[in-house]
């Protein structure tokens, strides 16, 4: 047998389905699939994949919605040593081509609604030798099946090592076109280790959890919980994609036990008829990242959902959480509640001025992380790669601030940030003070946009609560003494929704003006 690490994917599939082979692995649309048919069944696709001539660290791209075949395939590919390439379905064409051209797949898994944006551009991608389509007549992966019907489910056994690529995520692109963010094995290791070392559980999964995945696993944030779960040797229930009646439905239907949401995906699983305290009796832990939770959500969280809360501040190139505020600390109202928490163990979290200098407690600058589960790389892109990974130090798209018991407050993404007058301004505490102000106001986005005479304002993007009324002057008026008044937004528009990606994180730049300035400071 290949010498492998301990803490690779590889190695731990293949523990489970040695010491529980019939323990559900991943349930699905009411399929269910233990870890020793999913480790067969990955034996198969990575042996498929060797086949087709892949050598290790070859990019392979997939195109579809979540299923348990999805996940067969991205441990297939990693028992293959090649890197696999989740393609969100929901991104444009556009995005599609970019990232297919930048990553240099030479094999595409993809479903057959979306072959038809692929075959538009398959003669400019010449490096692009093979596509499987995944379901075709006979069912809806028979085409996969087929594919890989010769290969054998022996395991490949190829060494393995925890600093190895596996995964190549590619971030939300909500302020350009989407970079290749490249993760290895000891991502989904790290943090647990550091955890149980340290004898905490501020976020945690055992054997025994059954983990609703309502992220997409196309996603950083949804690829994580997964591995996270199978590192543990939980059961993962997955969504094809994220419908909150479905999301209420499975919690009470398998009993599950811990989750993990944006603020957005726990409020619309609330305000579902079948929601309530019976429904949500079997989780143990809710865990929510992307956004601050209003008071008014968490007061009705505490009251309907009845477990314990954690929040985590992590990104793609984080590899891992970074902070977390404890349920203990889920206080509506208490001093820490719209904090990210604290450092977690193995972390260290500083505040820098833009010259890349330290700054002292409570004052906001651009946050730097050193993480042992950080981001190979940028694929193909050393100078991005640069510019935010130095010296160990992985420097973040946010500001915020350190406060005297070290729990991190992040104001807001650097180039969200409104400069009026010379006077800077986070667009997350202005949404905080009217959501505050305000009780009938539902949703709300602060961007900035050009103005002749302070070169740029805060306008509100509001949306209200069913069956109110409200005017931008009524919020004005109820903002003055909660914030200060240079921070306070002189422009409003009044819409039925706000645009989000997948992840739940509103798309400013929909809302901006398209000629606004990029305010990201230069590196």
């Amino acid at each position: 047998m290949a010498i492998q690490d301990s803490a690779t994917i590889t190695a731990r599939l293949r523990r489970h389905a040695a010491e529980r082979p019939e323990h559900p692995a991943i349930i699905c649309e009411g399929r269910q699939v233990t870890y020793a048919q999913l480790h067969r069944a990955s034996n198969r696709t990575a042996q498929a994949l060797r086949a087709a001539g892949l050598t290790p660290g070859t990019r392979v791209a997939y195109l579809g919605r979540e299923s348990e075949h999805y996940y067969d395939i991205v441990l297939g590919a990693l028992k293959a040593g090649v890197v696999l390439v989740p393609i969100n379905w929901r991104l444009t064409a556009r995005e599609i081509d970019h990232v297919l051209r930048d990553s240099g797949a030479r094999l595409l898994f993809v479903e057959s609604r979306f072959r038809a944006a692929v075959d538009r551009i398959r003669e400019e991608l010449p490096g692009l030798a093979e596509i499987v389509q995944l379901d075709a007549a006979e069912g809806p992966v028979a085409g996969f099946l087929a594919w890989k019907a010769g290969a054998s489910d022996t395991d490949p056994e190829l060494a393995a090592h925890t600093d190895d690529a596996i995964l190549q995520m590619y971030t939300s692109g909500t302020t350009g076109l989407p970079k290749g963010v490249v993760l290895a094995h000891r991502t989904y290791f790290t943090f647990q280790a550091n955890m149980a070392r340290a004898g905490l559980d501020w976020i945690d999964w055992l054997p025994q959890d059954v983990a609703l995945v309502t992220f997409p696993g196309l996603h950083s944030g949804g690829m994580a919980w997964f591995m996270f779960g199978l590192v543990a040797g939980s059961t993962n229930v997955v969504m094809p994609m994220f419908i909150p009646e479905e999301a209420v439905r499975l919690i009470r239907e398998h009993r599950v036990t811990t989750t993990f949401c944006a603020p957005a995906m726990l409020q619309m699983m609330l305000d579902e008829p079948a929601a309530g305290p019976e429904a949500f009796a079997s989780l143990r832990k809710v865990t929510y990242g992307g956004a601050p939770m209003p008071a008014l959500l968490m007061r009705r969280f505490i009251a309907e959902f009845g477990c314990e809360l954690a929040q985590m501040y992590a990104s793609a190139e984080t590899g891992s959480v970074v902070t977390c505020l404890t349920s203990a600390e889920h206080v509506p109202g208490g001093p820490k509640a719209m904090s990210a928490g604290r450092v977690c163990p193995g972390n260290e979290v500083r505040i820098l001025d833009g010259e890349g200098r330290p700054l002292p407690q409570g004052e906001i600058g651009q946050i730097s992380v050193r993480s042992p589960a950080h981001f190979v790389e940028y694929w193909g892109n050393p100078k991005a790669t640069e510019q935010v990974l130095h010296d160990g130090w992985l420097d973040m798209p946010d500001a915020g601030y350190l406060d005297e018991d070290g729990y991190l407050f992040v104001c807001d993404r650097i180039n969200d940030m409104i400069i009026v007058a010379g006077q800077n301004i986070y667009p997350v505490e202005v949404e905080n003070a009217v959501r505050a102000a305000a009780p009938a106001v539902a949703d709300v986005a602060v961007v900035g946009v050009t103005d002749e005479r302070w070169g740029e304002i805060a306008k509100a993007v509001v949306v209200l609560r069913p069956g109110h009324e409200l005017t931008g002057r009524e919020i004005m008026v109820a903002l003055r003494g909660r914030i200060a008044d240079f921070k306070i937004p002189t422009k409003y528009e009044f819409v039925e929704s706000l645009p989000r990606n997948p992840t739940g994180k509103v798309l400013r730049r929909e809302l901006r003006d398209p000629i606004r300035p990029d305010l990201t400071p230069s590196s």
